[in-house]
């Protein structure tokens, strides 16, 4: 694996997403059927998906998440069954670097190698880990897990959780917590987004810390926000409307939606905290209000400031909010998006949402932030 390599551990940045796996888990925890869960723990040359990917596989074969292009997914379905059944967890490894991927017969044509620990997750252990991170998606929560996937120990056994506070003490296996550095490591992969990697002589153990999903703020709830939220929604981020219009500001129009605020701007102070927000996007077509979105906007910490229209009307916008436009020039892409072509409302959206894509993820194809032209 890559990384750089520091006191026994080494960090690069991974995330497990269980965002796109929680219907499958709620439908099957709901029946008391237990499934078999999949962590991707290393990879080497190209794969499809890097260490940290997720996949949750149900008695039935049924499966969310993915871990290579559909290649693999059928082999990982035989060996789930066998880790519903008894409770062992395998760790399953998978090499496509040359003519042996023939033998397999998978045609992964990706070049690279992985491994993956496979592990159960039903009644037995509560659920674990998939309870842990739910609970913490659903609070917006940073956390992290840890899980050994190798051991010496018989006391030790691979897929031992690391898991934080109360949840541990529910989870199958010895209280990994107790081994050297888990604890910290747990605290700081939680904190820094970083995966790490504890080597003793006897065991290791991964450390993945939970992907949160975006928190995006639509300022105009108009008919051209809706491709918006269908995209955002598809990539499983958290999008939260606002609109002073109460034809436009109605959640079932926005299915996608995690929230639908119907509010004046001079109001949003007292309904709204966007210190969580990692982005906004003013789109309202109604002058006065993206001025008064503009100025609030301008006193939040909040990094990256889409403003959509032309830039004529951007011009207009910035001269009128005065001193506030320093705050806010460092911080806007206007107009909005990144030059994809077309004029449909759905490219438009598409536009969006890419630009947003490329700066959650540190993409350079975000595009630079207006410049100061005050």
């Amino acid at each position: 694996m890559s990384g750089r390599h520091m006191a026994g551990w080494h960090n690069d940045t991974v995330e497990a997403s269980v965002g796109p796996l929680l219907p499958l888990f709620e439908r099957e925890r709901a029946a008391g059927r237990a499934l078999a869960l999949g962590v991707l723990v290393d990879t080497t040359g190209s794969t499809y998906r890097k260490p940290g990917a997720l996949i949750l596989i149900a008695g039935s074969g049924e499966y969310a998440g993915l871990v290579s292009g559909g290649c693999l997914e059928e082999d990982l379905r035989e060996h789930a069954h066998t880790v519903i059944a008894d409770g062992g967890a395998r760790l399953l490894s998978y090499d496509t670097r040359g003519s042996d991927d023939l033998l397999w017969g998978l045609g992964l044509g990706c070049e690279g190698a992985m491994r993956l620990l496979l592990m159960r997750a039903g009644p037995q252990n509560a659920w674990q880990p998939l309870s842990h991170l739910a609970d913490a998606l659903a609070a917006h929560r940073a956390t992290a897990i840890g899980v050994v996937i190798e051991s010496a120990r018989a006391d030790l056994p691979i897929g031992s959780l690391a898991l934080a506070g109360a949840a541990q003490a529910a989870s199958a296996g010895p209280a990994v917590l107790a081994l050297p550095g888990v604890q910290a490591a747990l605290e700081q992969a939680a904190s820094d987004g970083q995966e790490r990697w504890i080597t003793q002589p006897a065991w290791k153990v991964f450390v993945v810390p939970l992907s949160l999903p975006p928190r995006i703020a639509l300022f105009g709830a108009g008919p051209d926000a809706a491709p918006v939220v269908e995209f955002a929604a598809r990539l499983d981020w958290k999008v939260t409307l606002i609109d002073h219009r109460p034809a436009y500001a109605v959640a079932a129009r926005f299915p996608g939606a995690e929230r639908v605020v119907l509010a004046r701007p001079d109001a949003l102070p007292a309904t709204l905290d966007l210190a969580g927000f990692s982005a906004a996007v003013v789109m309202s077509h109604h002058l006065p209000s993206d001025l008064a979105y503009l100025r609030l906007l301008a006193a939040t910490s909040i990094p990256y400031i889409g403003l959509l229209g032309p830039a004529v009307r951007r011009e207009k916008l910035l001269a009128d909010l005065g001193p506030d436009a320093h705050r806010l020039l460092p911080r806007l892409r206007a107009p909005v998006g990144l030059a994809l072509g077309g004029r449909t409302p759905e490219s438009i959206a598409l536009a969006i949402v890419a630009q947003l894509h490329a700066f959650v993820h540190g993409a350079a194809a975000a595009g630079e932030p207006a410049c100061n032209r005050m």
